[in-house]
């Protein structure tokens, strides 16, 4: 095992053992602070099992969407799944909530959306080389080409 699969591995465990366990706790406070970013969960149906599956990722909100993003290296299985089940489940820090979603295309949302999300990562966020308050729109998008961008209709709260 190569150093990449092992700190994969590593995020996995924690994701399943305690980010996904503390939200449903209503911990979510507590996990998404100024040092992790801002943190939230999506339940999302897996595309080949039906199953429901939880994956924390980093969030920005603005009025009733929420964005979220798909990193440059790899093509996870949340993103794969929420392009064929677009129906998810949002546990926020402040609440639990049903959403529609669907990728950004190329524009001033999809970048304004990646302005905030970069902004919002804690500890990682310049992990693009550049930093994401001082970039110009240019520069930031040459940087993120690329990258999905989601961004999710919030509905109703759940209970």
């Amino acid at each position: 095992m190569d150093r990449r699969d092992l700190l994969r591995a590593v995020f996995r465990a924690v994701n399943r053992l305690i980010v996904v366990p503390g939200f449903r706790m209503g911990l979510g406070k507590i996990i998404s602070n100024p040092l992790t970013g801002n943190i939230m969960v999506l339940g999302i149906r897996g595309k080949k099992t039906g199953k429901m599956r939880y994956a924390p990722v980093s969030f920005a909100r603005r009025d009733s969407k929420v964005y979220c993003y798909q990193g440059r290296e790899t093509r996870g299985q949340w993103y794969l799944n929420i392009l064929a089940h677009p129906q998810v489940e949002v546990l926020l820090p402040q609440g639990r909530f049903s959403g529609r979603a669907e990728e950004l295309p190329d524009g001033p949302e999809r970048l304004k959306a990646l302005r905030m999300l970069l902004q919002s990562s804690g500890l990682s966020r310049s992990m693009y080389g550049f930093d994401p308050a001082k970039a110009s729109d240019q520069e930031l998008e040459e940087k993120t080409r690329g990258i999905p961008v989601i961004s999710i209709a919030l509905g109703q709260g759940l209970p």
